[in-house]
């Protein structure tokens, strides 16, 4: 049997490829499991400073495998412990981890695989990919964070359109649209993924951080909160040796070495 998810190991990165490629890599408990084990993983590897989260095949992720939701006769589950238990766990993962995330969409991103993808920082797509807010086509509400994300990145108005319509958002109209970072073409995307995360493995991981964690809270404060939290951030990223050595190599004209690390 097929590993669910793939894990290789780079320079200062990990890249998680989804490995259901038969199904559009539609999401399995197994998969779910396995993802988290991952990410964990990844968190706890002081080596590991920036992550790259990609589907096998022709397809990003298609969402959650249906037939895991009908039961023994034929009947449809109740769905709300499976979010509980899997997809908001994974979200919240996505969206803490102290390195930058990276998904390369490389096909169809659809339902929870669409909202997977946009719960990461940076996103790049194929031309050839798709998101579809496929929730309405069966009667089911945007989980795994769309409803959160998607009036954060594009806006009330085409918010309620991707969501209400199900219907499918180019790459290239996601990115006129600020949905995504990047399309570029399909043969280069996987190149593009990984240059990005060897940059972020070179670049100064804690302040990284703090900025992903500056950017987040800022949609709950005020600007009194918000120059208060940077203030402390600030204060935390001072205390960096990337900090130091970013100063020193800026006033000595050379490229830093940094090193990703609190201390020492």
């Amino acid at each position: 049997m097929e590993e669910p998810i793939l894990v290789a190991h780079h320079p200062g990165y990990r890249v998680i490829t989804l490995n259901r490629p038969q199904r559009l890599n539609a999401v399995t408990e197994a998969m779910h499991r396995s993802l988290k084990a991952a990410l964990s993983a990844a968190e706890e590897d002081g080596n590991c400073r920036a992550l790259l989260l990609t589907g096998a095949g022709r397809g990003f992720c298609a969402g959650q495998d249906l037939n895991e939701r009908l039961s023994k006769d034929g009947q449809t589950t109740v769905l709300g412990n499976a979010l509980e238990t899997f997809y908001n766990p994974l979200i919240r993962k996505l969206r803490s981890l102290p390195f930058p995330v990276v998904a390369a969409v490389n096909g169809v991103a659809a339902g929870a695989g669409a909202n997977i993808a946009l719960a990461c920082d940076i996103v790049l797509a194929a031309r050839s990919a798709v998101f579809v807010q496929a929730f309405a086509k069966i009667g089911l509400v945007p989980d795994a964070g769309g409803t959160w994300i998607l009036p954060r990145l594009v806006g009330a108005a085409r918010a309620r359109g991707l969501a209400l319509t199900a219907e499918p958002l180019p790459a290239e109209k996601a990115e006129a649209w600020g949905l995504i970072w990047k399309m570029v073409e399909d043969d280069a995307l996987m190149g593009e993924a990984h240059k990005l995360c060897a940059h972020f493995a070179a670049a100064p991981t804690i302040g990284l951080a703090l900025t992903k964690r500056a950017l987040d809270e800022s949609w709950d404060n005020d600007l009194e909160s918000q120059l208060d939290l940077e203030r402390e951030l600030q204060r935390e990223a001072s205390l960096t040796p990337d900090y130091s050595e970013g100063v020193r190599a800026f006033l000595q004209k050379r490229k830093p070495v940094f090193s990703g690390r609190r201390g020492g």
